[in-house]
């Protein structure tokens, strides 16, 4: 028999004291799953709110980030970039079908973007969690989870009551393999983030500093951004609750020396890196070109 390893890689690199890394992803095809399933990345955020929704894509996509060779190699059924999803709807729209569907399918957690009031975290904190043994204590918040989850638990290696028993929020149930990290991106978030914060089954809190920027300056890049950053930031380290951000190459360094605790490093658009520097070196030479003539 196996020894029980945590499966949500995320969780054991945060219980660590390492700080995870992934990006988001817009391309969700199965031959885009199966690159970033080899990158030296830590997660990966499906982003389906400023993508088409499609749930068999998610589901296709999934499947494609499976590495049966490296599953041999490890020994274990940990994925080495674990899967996240960025929902569409807003906390105010308290969509938990959608939380649902994404589960169902074995996402390892979900990133629910713009969360501006404890009441909407722990809306999608009941969404996530299946009804709990009474007397327990992590009985509350009582889940509202459909029980409906046999591919889940296929896609986790598991048996169903297995699947049952670790599909919860981590850290409200320290033994969950499941992530909900609220993104605060509006400045009535930022007034609710220590209660946010609070809300029993929040995993994480994700900064997006471009719509924090525009709810409080209207307008990208301003200075107000940076101090509510701090603030958010110096209020989950009070209350231990792991914080991160949406970080461009330029400032990932400098965040992660700031004592952020996780770092969503850019996005999987645009040309790859060697044939972006290609391009450039070109249009150099044509320039340099058109300079002697």
């Amino acid at each position: 028999m196996q020894k029980r390893v945590r499966l949500n890689r995320i969780i054991e690199m945060f219980e660590s004291g390492d700080t995870p890394v992934g990006i988001f992803t817009f391309n969700a095809t199965m031959r885009s799953a199966a690159a970033l399933a080899s990158a030296p990345l830590d997660f990966i955020i499906l982003d389906l709110e400023h993508t088409p929704f499609g749930v068999e894509s998610l589901e296709l996509f999934l499947l494609s980030l499976t590495d049966k060779a490296r599953i041999l190699e490890k020994g274990n059924l940990q994925p080495d970039v674990i899967p996240l999803v960025r929902l569409p709807s807003y906390g105010s729209e308290r969509l938990q079908y959608l939380m649902k569907q994404a589960l169902d399918l074995g996402v390892f957690g979900v990133v629910a973007p713009t969360i501006n009031t404890a009441d909407e975290a722990l809306n999608a904190v009941v969404g996530m969690r299946f009804a709990q043994v009474p007397g327990r204590a992590d009985f509350l918040p009582e889940g509202r989870r459909g029980v409906g989850y046999p591919w889940a638990a296929r896609y986790w290696g598991l048996s169903g009551p297995e699947y049952a028993a670790r599909a919860d929020l981590w850290p409200l149930d320290p033994e969950g393999e499941l992530l909900l990290w609220c993104m605060i991106e509006t400045r009535e978030g930022v007034e609710n983030c220590r209660a946010i914060a609070r809300t029993p089954g929040v995993g994480g809190i994700l900064l997006g500093p471009s719509d924090l920027s525009m709810s409080l300056e209207g307008r990208k890049g301003g200075n107000a951004v940076h101090e509510a950053l701090a603030t958010v930031r110096a209020i989950c380290k009070q209350e231990g609750v792991p914080c991160g951000l949406a970080a461009s190459a330029a400032d990932a360094l400098n965040y992660l020396d700031a004592g952020f605790d996780f770092l969503v490093a850019g996005v999987d658009t645009g040309l790859p890196g060697p044939v972006e520097q290609a391009l450039q070196n070109i249009q150099a030479r044509r320039t340099r070109t058109g300079a002697d003539e």
